[in-house]
């Protein structure tokens, strides 16, 4: 027990390193682009003014709203204060709206998409992956090469195969939009299927591609530890195969963990194509509008985001790893 508690306490201390140097970097990063976001937002506001003093107003008060005419250290300080009382500012590109309040309406766009893609993905791909190890022969000889198409295929590509086939060609599916444009959010049974029906090809282009690369990354990952001397040597004991092999894709299946934890991690970044090319409401679309816009404050709080989920993610897995993977509890052990 003592050398766990020292492998967390050295788990949670890079935790706190990495977050304060992600946490940096995420306030720096977006305010070294080129360019003034204010100057962009005067130019919209000010539209048919011809008093140069009266914009030049509109300028230095939206300057002194945002903050921006401030030091950066001093800006910086700001930010801290303002992110540990929820407070992200206003949005540049989509003011007057609040930064909080455009990520509560598109945030849960993309997890009730990517999550579900990701784990039913995850989940079928190791299964087929853990059968093509196991079974070989003709199983293997049409599921690798189908993997392997499916894994290289872009994440634009699948989605625009899915558009073009379902969306263009058999006309079986809408082609862009969260629910039908002529509806109004709310509870019926109209909007949800609008809903469900809408959800079905960027659901799809995630969990084809997904299937393709944790299949492969399972058949090889099974057949390492099918080959391994602690298989041969259980074998020639007389365990029973269904045993060994419950232990062999239990050792599979770590290097696979932690690849589904990264992908729980960062996927806002996933739903970005899969959003852009079906014109899907969700936090990829913004991060995308948020860049175009030199939008500081929704950056810097979809990356915090971003970064969070990474690391929460990574450091679950991490502890995780102290319970199931026996070469850690060996060493623990030791300490």
């Amino acid at each position: 027990m003592k050398g766990y508690r020292k492998y967390f306490l050295n788990k949670l201390g890079w935790f706190a390193v990495t977050f304060v140097c992600a946490f940096i970097l995420n306030f720096i990063l977006p305010r070294l682009m080129p360019g003034d976001p204010v100057a962009a937002i005067v130019a919209r506001m000010a539209q048919g003014m011809s008093n140069a003093r009266g914009v030049q107003a509109i300028y230095e008060q939206y300057t002194e709203l945002f903050g921006t005419n401030k030091p950066m250290l001093q800006q910086f300080f700001i930010y801290v204060n303002n992110v540990f009382h929820g407070d992200f500012g206003f949005s540049f590109s989509q003011y007057p709206r609040t930064v909080a309040d455009v990520l509560a309406s598109s945030i849960w766009w993309t997890v009730g998409l990517q999550l579900p893609a990701i784990l039913v993905g995850w989940l079928i791909g190791n299964f087929l992956g853990a059968l093509a190890a196991y079974l070989k022969k003709g199983f293997d000889k049409v599921l690798m090469p189908a993997s392997i198409f499916a894994s290289s295929l872009p994440a634009f590509g699948m989605a625009v195969i899915l558009l073009v086939v379902f969306g263009v060609t058999l006309e079986w599916l809408p082609t862009s939009g969260g629910y039908g444009y002529d509806l109004i959010p709310n509870f019926s049974w109209e909007f949800v299927w609008s809903v469900i029906v809408h959800y079905q090809m960027p659901f799809w282009s995630i969990v084809l591609i997904t299937i393709g690369g944790q299949a492969i990354g399972m058949r090889s990952m099974a057949i390492y530890e099918l080959n391994a001397d602690y298989v041969k040597y259980s074998r020639f004991m007389g365990i029973k195969d269904r045993k060994i092999v419950r232990y062999v894709f239990r050792n599979a299946m770590l290097p696979q963990i932690t690849g589904l934890a990264l992908s729980i991690g960062t996927m806002v970044f996933g739903a970005i194509v899969a959003e852009i090319i079906f014109s899907y409401p969700g936090l990829g679309s913004t991060i995308l509008t948020a860049v175009l816009g030199q939008d500081y404050p929704l950056i810097s709080a979809t990356m915090l985001i971003i970064t969070l989920m990474v690391l929460i993610t990574t450091f679950i897995i991490e502890i995780l790893y102290g319970f199931i993977d026996p070469r850690i509890k060996a060493a623990q052990a030791e300490d």
